[in-house]
């Protein structure tokens, strides 16, 4: 088996932006709507890995995963949830920003910035009317944020949210994470 990633099958090769100047972002989809299994992009083999499964009873909301092209402060590719219909663990799905939840996230005493940008795939039907988080059901927003609390609390973390900011924002942290 060879040890190099399929160069056609590497979604880290991808731009961030699908259309720069409509502002729609590609969305690597690493974990689907409804799963608990956590599942994560290696860039080193090139392959999905599961990186870990939820309890009982508690799974994503939405799909989870990532911009290519970026660099968040953690270290890792900036996170992106998108809002819609359940796709697949690798699946790109072409998305318009919404909103961001700023937070923290602290581990073993060390704390460092961890947003979570909110998305909509960018030919959704059902939120295809969804241009900011000011769109979305403020419990649909609180129960977001408690997943992420609770996800965190899990894995031993604390995850401390900081606010909410909308579209704009939510693209000048994407562009202020680009490499």
């Amino acid at each position: 088996m060879p040890k190099s990633k399929g160069k056609n099958s590497d979604p880290t090769r991808l731009s961030a932006f699908k259309q720069e100047k409509s502002g729609i972002v590609n969305a690597v989809i690493e974990t689907p709507l409804g799963s608990r299994n956590k599942f994560k992009y290696d860039e080193k083999s090139g392959f999905y890995s599961l990186s870990g499964v939820l309890p009982q009873g508690m799974m994503f909301p939405h799909a989870f995963g990532f911009v290519p092209g970026t660099r968040a402060a953690d270290g890792d590719p900036t996170d992106v949830l998108i809002m819609d219909e359940q796709v697949f663990t690798g699946c790109v799905v072409p998305s318009r920003l919404v909103g961001v939840i700023e937070a923290e996230q602290t581990e073993a005493g060390k704390t460092e910035r961890n947003d979570r940008l909110i998305a909509v795939a960018a030919n959704s039907r059902d939120h295809s009317h969804v241009r900011s988080l000011t769109d979305i059901n403020e419990n649909t927003l609180r129960e977001l944020e408690q997943f992420f609390v609770n996800y965190n609390k899990e894995h031993g973390k604390k995850f401390k949210i900081l606010g909410r900011k909308g579209a704009q924002p939510a693209l000048r942290a994407l562009k202020k994470s680009l490499k």
